[in-house]
């Protein structure tokens, strides 16, 4: 059976270094940091004070309020980011068929804002079991999906994807293989997060996963550098539609980009620490590559996992170098990270828009923060440090890698008739 090609017809974002996608790439190029000192809660008694939030995001620009009410904060980014997409994408009732428009959405915790104040409203109010009746609707991961599904009307295969930080990873290929299969025309995917609260910075922080470094937070998170302390945990989302190519050049629509595989693997290691040897990475990336049926040689620009954790950063390039051998010195490599943070479940779609925007104005992003290069890295590979940097960029991966040893790569490719 012959698979079918797979494009990328629209995209959109909300996330703490832009509001859309034009915004979001100019920060980019520009390295701009969005981290600061958190302003949605009291931070005085955490210990980690530092998040890259969203800013200045109302609910109401997208959603009447009765509307917004019933939805948890994930949920709200993932429409807000979903309109801009499919506005972008020219997909329509009256150009499609959308019983086979499907949606496969990512989320690593889901309603965590709802979970946290029903909790506390139970605690407060003397344990009485009074909980509101939109308590699990607005928690549940797939809700995002099923919101996305009733207000665009797509009525094909709709599900979520949960996998950690691999989320928005995984539900890409599961839309991609949907489509290469011939279960539906088109798939929004993606993923949304919002777990910049009390309970996700405290849980965080007792895993000394995240950064400290509340003196100075524009430079929290800093892949690569020797001093790095953990991630800065972010917010937001980011929404792709994915469409049969036939199908798109048949309603004449814009193609920036085409989806040409994904892999994934498992280290069967540890609960939140990644193979030491980055062999999970390797074998990830390796199975993305056989099925985009590439080589190392056609990859030039690599979207790290990058969190700016002491043992991820250097364990994902241990599994590059093992991969890509000298090839490994003609790449790019960056991490996006550095400057939107660590939207957990979200963060492999907001990074799949950073690879196709790359691709497509042939610039790659920088890795910023970085003072001084972990000396266990080898000196040679270019980690695009501190400015963008012009390149034609004709293959990117982006890598995603979540707690439990859930890997997972995805390969785009400029378009080509």
């Amino acid at each position: 059976m012959e698979l079918k090609r797979v494009v990328v017809t629209g995209l959109g974002t909300i996330n703490p270094i832009g509001n859309n996608v034009k915004e979001f790439f100019k920060s980019l190029q520009a390295g701009i940091s969005g981290a600061s000192l958190i302003t949605r809660f009291d931070i005085t008694n955490f210990k980690c004070k530092v998040a890259c939030e969203v800013k200045n995001f109302v609910a109401e620009d997208y959603l009447d309020r009765k509307q917004a009410k019933k939805m948890d904060l994930f949920a709200q980014y993932a429409i807000a980011a979903s309109d801009e997409a499919v506005k972008d994408s020219g997909l329509t009732e009256s150009n499609t068929n959308l019983e086979r428009v499907g949606i496969v959405w990512a989320s690593g915790i889901g309603g965590l804002t709802s979970l946290q104040e029903e909790v506390k409203g139970y605690t407060n109010g003397g344990c009485i079991p009074r909980f509101s009746p939109f308590f699990i609707p607005k928690m549940i991961i797939d809700i995002a999906a099923g919101h996305l599904s009733m207000r665009y009307g797509y009525k094909g295969p709709n599900f979520s994807t949960v996998s950690a930080c691999a989320s928005s990873n995984n539900a890409i290929i599961d839309a991609l293989n949907l489509i290469r299969l011939g279960k539906a025309d088109a798939i929004l995917t993606g993923g949304s997060e919002a777990s910049v609260t009390e309970a996700g910075m405290g849980g965080f922080a007792s895993m000394r996963a995240i950064s400290s470094r509340n003196d100075d937070p524009k430079t929290a998170s800093r892949p690569y550098d020797a001093d790095r302390d953990g991630f800065v945990l972010a917010e937001g989302s980011g929404a792709l539609m994915f469409e049969e190519l036939e199908h798109a050049k048949a309603r004449g629509a814009k193609i920036y980009a085409e989806v040409l595989g994904g892999g994934m693997s498992a280290d069967a290691y540890h609960l939140t620490a990644p193979h030491p040897e980055g062999d999970g990475a390797r074998r990830s990336m390796s199975e993305a590559l056989i099925d985009a049926n590439i080589t190392t040689k056609d990859v030039d620009y690599i979207n790290t996992h990058g969190t700016s954790t002491p043992v991820g950063d250097l364990s994902e390039l241990k599994g590059v170098q093992a991969l890509f051998g000298e090839n490994i010195y003609d790449l790019n490599i960056s991490s996006t990270k550095s400057m939107h943070g660590h939207l957990l479940g979200a963060t492999g779609a907001v990074e799949a828009i950073a690879c196709i925007m790359a691709i497509t104005e042939s610039v790659v992003p920088p890795t910023i923060n970085v003072q001084n290069v972990d000396p266990a890295l080898d000196s040679k590979i270019n980690l695009t440090l501190d400015k963008a940097q012009k390149r034609e960029i004709n293959v990117a991966m982006s890598n995603t890698f979540g707690f439990g040893g859930h890997n997972s790569t995805v390969i785009l490719k400029k378009y080509n008739e």
